[in-house]
């Protein structure tokens, strides 16, 4: 069963996919998530808490995704992943490009003032990350992965260079796509390139 805040986070979800953030009104999400408003506003503490607790999760999501696939099917696969997510959430997308439309909540880069009323473990503290923050992610987790798995470390930093350049290729494929060559085939044919010329 979910906790109040996954159900809390899935009623905003849901309500920002009817209508733009300006127009989700608290009371309708508390509502949804069958909760009163008050324990929407402990949990959050506003409504650009929601926003940021939101946008935290999407990135969350999108980051267990990159870990899988690359525990599942390797590096093409990041970048699969890394479309089909954008393609499937405007805040993933969003978070992945840097391009906020006037539908979603473009929560501020700044972390929550330390003097917020809400309890530390429940706050989004700290800087949302950015399109060269969920990168360097990826690389980071790529090459922890790598390293984990048995690689030598000269190897698994070579690998996540090239976890890297699939996911920047990927983001270069959400903004003008590739049609019916797909992003794998691309990420392929750049990584082949790529290593005969480092060779």
């Amino acid at each position: 069963m979910p906790t109040a805040r996954e159900s809390l986070l899935d009623a905003a979800g849901a309500a920002l996919a009817g209508r733009p953030w300006s127009l989700v009104r608290m009371i309708d999400v508390a509502a949804v998530a069958g909760v009163s408003r008050q324990t929407l506003y402990n949990e959050f503490g506003t409504k650009d808490g929601l926003a940021r607790a939101l946008v935290r999760r999407e990135a969350d999501a999108y980051l267990a995704g990159v870990d899988r696939a690359l525990r599942e099917a390797g590096i093409e696969a990041v970048a699969e992943w890394t479309v089909t997510a954008a393609g499937s959430s405007a805040l993933v997308r969003a978070v992945l490009t840097g391009c906020w439309g006037g539908r979603l909540p473009a929560p501020l880069p700044g972390g929550v003032p330390s003097s917020s009323t809400v309890p530390a473990q429940r706050r989004a503290d700290g800087p949302l990350p950015g399109p060269g923050d969920l990168v360097r992610l990826v690389r980071e987790r790529a090459a922890a992965a790598l390293r984990s798995a048995g690689r030598p470390r000269a190897e698994a930093d070579r690998l996540a260079r090239d976890c890297e350049l699939a996911v920047r290729l990927a983001l270069s494929c959400l903004l003008a796509p590739v049609g019916e060559a797909g992003v794998t085939r691309l990420v392929r044919d750049a990584l082949t390139h790529h290593r005969q010329r480092a060779g």
